[in-house]
């Protein structure tokens, strides 16, 4: 039987690390059922999160309009 070395960097499976965490976020049903309503089951994390990012942009150029 042949041995083979094991090489000194730890091997990766899967594909890599997106850059992004998950995060739980309570909404009502109401919300919930709008938002199924407009985008369906599949869409609902990319509109959330495209809210989201709308949003914090729109506070950071509010911010930096008091200034």
């Amino acid at each position: 039987m042949t041995i083979f070395p094991a090489p000194d960097i730890p091997r990766r499976m899967g594909r890599p690390p997106l850059g992004i965490r998950s995060t739980n976020v309570r909404i009502s049903e109401e919300i919930r059922e709008r938002i199924r309503a407009l985008v369906g089951d599949q869409g609902m994390a990319q509109f959330i999160r495209e809210a989201i990012e709308r949003e914090v942009k729109r506070r950071e150029k509010a911010d930096k309009t008091k200034d």
